[in-house]
């Protein structure tokens, strides 16, 4: 049934994308992660753009998985959203638990903090 959908209506328009175009948005989305991480100083925007690293990896896995006909990197990403919720939930727990201590959400308030 699933070949059949595939080689129907969805073969032609898709025709042209190749692994690469997949690895390219993947490596675009990972960089401006990478760059937002790197040079943002509010918790949200950093935790937000450790989140966008991830599903630019996820990303890759899948388009590696489809290229080459398996579902082990299909498999593996179910494993990374897993690990990203976990990051997901105690990441907003800290960066709430932050704010309400010092009405911030600078992370040179975070680095401050002792003990």
């Amino acid at each position: 049934m699933f070949e059949t959908l595939a080689q129907g209506a969805f073969a032609e328009p898709m025709a042209s994308v190749t692994l690469v175009h997949y690895l390219v948005l993947s490596s675009a989305m990972f960089v401006l992660g990478l760059v937002g991480f790197i040079t943002r100083r509010n918790l949200i925007i950093m935790f937000l753009c450790t989140e966008l690293m991830f599903q630019a990896s996820s990303l890759a896995l899948v388009a590696f998985a489809r290229h080459y006909g398996n579902l082990d990197g299909q498999t593996f990403v179910i494993f990374v959203l897993t690990v990203a919720a976990a990051e997901a939930a105690m990441g907003l727990a800290l960066i709430v638990l932050l704010y309400r201590g010092s009405e911030s959400l600078s992370a040179q308030v975070w680095s401050q903090l002792k003990g």
